[in-house]
């Protein structure tokens, strides 16, 4: 997975035509309104590096289906910043029936470099459930019309373990995704928060959120599919508040993690390990690339106790004479990405551990 280097602005549910059942911006922003004009000339020039390469991201709302008005004094602002040489563009969020030909226009005067496109599914049934307010047919052309129009990167949200998703329908989704072509992808398993429509279906026992471990288990099968694609993966699980942890502040529930993505590189390593080790279960010497370390062993050590348990590995150690794409297992040298498609996408391999 890869992180691009942003400065994070929140616009809490700006130009949001409907209220999706999982929606509280104002609890994951933890702000209530879009900043003034002069509260953001502040913020951002407190936040920017004198010269800098970074984003200025306009985060929590629908950017294209801001009143006309707003949208320019937000561009403005930043486009202020970024000819000052202090960042290199603008990152909008939008929804995908936010992008028509006049929205997409109406931004050609400002340096945009990034649109974030909140697809969360390619179901019509979980949409509907979820109260997105718009249908899948609306959501591919309007993606389609964004890479046909302009030459900004895009990247597409999706949130497994919405109201009527099932495993099969988020890698389905996932599937339709890759097929749109972006240039990153965001997962963000469904959370029960606070004060929401999925909060009232959570406490009637009517939802069932993702446990932690299938959230870990569906989004490390998403991710290998993203990464045989060649399309990077930005983030992988929500980035709460403080307490979220420990289930306090506005999380009611849900498969939420401090270290989600490592758990999902983790569980990669889980299972391509055990695929090998299952064929060859002598075999009890791994190792690694050095930076990849923490991710092989598991959050915790979860992955080698795992394997010490099953085929007695006493150990899985560093090497740098490894690049980041190869290990070994039993002075057998592999191919990191070729084993992940071997276990993910060549079998119907059965989890263990």
């Amino acid at each position: 997975m890869t992180r691009a280097v942003v400065f994070p602005v929140f616009i809490p549910h700006a130009g949001c035509p409907f209220q999706c059942v999982y929606c509280n911006q104002f609890a994951v922003t933890a702000q209530a309104a879009v900043p003034t004009p002069e509260q953001l000339r502040s913020q951002l020039d407190a936040w920017l590096p004198i010269h800098g390469q970074g984003e200025i991201a306009y985060y929590g709302g629908s950017f294209t289906l801001l009143p006309d008005s707003l949208q320019r004094t937000l561009l403005g602002v930043a486009g202020d910043f970024i000819a000052r040489g202090r960042a290199r563009g603008i990152r909008l969020s939008t929804r995908p029936d936010g992008l028509t030909t006049e929205q997409l226009r109406r931004l050609a005067d400002y340096p945009i470099s990034t649109v974030e496109v909140g697809c969360q599914s390619f179901s019509e049934p979980v949409l509907s459930a979820s109260g997105r307010g718009c249908q899948v047919v609306e959501m591919v052309a309007g993606v389609e019309r964004l890479r046909a129009i302009t030459a900004w990167r895009v990247g597409l949200q999706l949130m497994p373990g919405l109201p009527g998703a099932t495993p099969g329908e988020a890698l389905d989704s996932m599937l339709v995704a890759l097929q749109l072509a972006p240039d990153f992808l965001r997962i963000y398993p469904t959370l029960v928060l606070r004060g929401t429509a999925l909060d009232v279906l959570f406490q009637s026992g009517t939802y069932r959120p993702l446990s932690l471990d299938a959230a870990v288990e569906l989004v490390a099968r998403m991710t290998a599919m993203a990464e045989q694609a060649g399309i990077p993966v930005e983030r992988a699980g929500l980035q709460g508040e403080p307490g979220w942890g420990a289930g306090l502040g506005s999380l009611r529930s849900g498969p939420y993690h401090p270290a989600f993505g490592q758990l999902v590189r983790s569980r990669h390593w889980l299972r391509v390990l055990e695929r090998l080790l299952g064929s060859s279960p002598a075999a009890c010497e791994i190792r690694v690339p050095r930076r990849l370390l923490g991710d092989a062993l598991g959050h915790r050590r979860a992955n080698l106790d795992c394997l010490t348990s099953r085929f007695g590995v006493a150990a899985i150690t560093a090497c740098d004479a490894l690049d980041e794409e190869t290990f070994e297992v039993n002075q057998v040298i592999y191919n990191r990405r070729e084993q992940l498609a071997k276990t993910y996408l060549g079998s119907r391999h059965e989890p263990t551990c």
